[in-house]
């Protein structure tokens, strides 16, 4: 189970990423646990954790705030591989950030992305998450952190 400090390096790294990569600050909620298979929306990019911790980061997001951010980023392709190359990369550089406070024991993995209308993370049975909301804009994400 992650500790309050630890769940501070993941906040901190969602702000980080928005402030530096959206250049506009996002605001995140108070994280809560979760128990069960939570929500998510059309694009949710997947960082498998490995070593001293176990489970997954999720970084999920909708349509809406994936075009209103690539347009900050000065993309004009809205297709949805670049949706999922996305999601997936803003699931990377979050864990990356967070990977700088927790080590080399905190392995993580190349991105996969879940889209479609229903996407199911798949969740082993007693695994305890934090959800992380994210409001930026006039949108909402939320960051799922699954780990051991």
């Amino acid at each position: 189970m992650l500790h309050e400090q630890e769940l501070k390096t993941f906040v901190e790294g969602t702000t980080n990423f928005f402030e530096v990569t959206a250049q506009q600050p996002a605001s995140i909620g108070s994280p809560y646990l979760m128990e069960g298979s939570p929500s998510v929306h059309e694009y949710t990019g997947v960082i498998n954790i490995s070593g001293k911790r176990e489970g997954a980061v999720y970084f999920t997001a909708p349509k809406a705030m994936l075009t209103v951010l690539l347009m900050k980023m000065q993309e004009n392709d809205f297709s949805h591989e670049t949706m999922r190359d996305l999601v997936g990369e803003v699931a990377n550089m979050i864990s990356g950030n967070v990977r700088r406070d927790f080590g080399r024991d905190f392995v993580i993995s190349v991105p996969s992305v879940l889209s479609g209308e229903k996407p199911q993370i798949r969740y082993k049975p007693g695994m305890r998450s934090f959800i992380i909301p994210i409001n930026w804009r006039s949108h909402s994400a939320k960051l799922i952190v699954a780990l051991t």
